[in-house]
């Protein structure tokens, strides 16, 4: 069985008590709740416009394909304007957003992560909009890490996805204090295997 990551090694100890205390909390409960059941909350809450769009068959799934590719492009066009807008989103204070780009494990992903700012309860909450990301054997999930200093090392929240015809919006949580050049991953968690996987979406240059 593998060992979950230590608290201690990943937070260090230049945290204030009060900060460091409530971070404690947050990690003893995602070591608890270990990887997420079969049932996803996106498809517990019922169909979103993504999967509706990769439901068709026959002759009418290329248009739905080319709506759905579309409909991601108006997306990350809604993103990009909304990083100019806001300085470049090179500071925390106001969120930012990143484009993510699918590394040699899954060549057609491609997706935007919205960092939020920090809400009243400490929180930063995230919005992941990902494509092209192939369906998992079961029990296999993706999940989003935070990186520190080039590894990944704090979990953000996990998902699944129908196959790399569809699309998924995930609402996510970093409740990390964040640090300069900290970044995020998206890696693919297969069954039995608890430790950051094989990253399939990364930051673009």
């Amino acid at each position: 069985m593998t060992r979950p990551p230590d608290f201690d090694a990943l937070v260090g100890s230049e945290v204030d008590a009060d900060e460091r205390e409530r971070l404690r909390r947050v990690h003893e409960l995602l070591v608890t709740a270990g990887p997420p059941p079969e049932l996803s909350p996106q498809i517990e809450a019922g169909p979103t416009l993504a999967m509706t769009l990769s439901r068709p068959r026959g002759r009418g799934r290329r248009r739905v394909l080319l709506l759905a590719a579309a409909l991601v492009l108006v997306v990350l066009a809604f993103l990009g304007g909304y990083i100019v807008g806001n300085g470049g989103g090179g500071g925390l204070s106001s969120g930012r957003t990143l484009r993510l780009a699918g590394t040699a494990a899954a060549p057609t992903a491609q997706a935007a992560l919205r960092i939020g700012p920090v809400d009243s309860a400490g929180n930063r909450p995230m919005d992941l909009s990902a494509t092209g990301l192939a369906k998992l054997p079961p029990h296999g999930y993706y999940a989003v890490f935070l990186v520190r200093n080039g590894k990944p090392l704090l979990p953000c929240g996990s998902f699944v996805v129908a196959g790399t015809s569809g699309g998924v919006l995930v609402h996510l949580n970093a409740p990390y204090h964040l640090r300069p050049g900290d970044s995020w991953v998206v890696t693919r968690q297969l069954p039995g295997h608890h430790d950051p996987g094989a990253a399939v979406l990364r930051p673009t240059a």
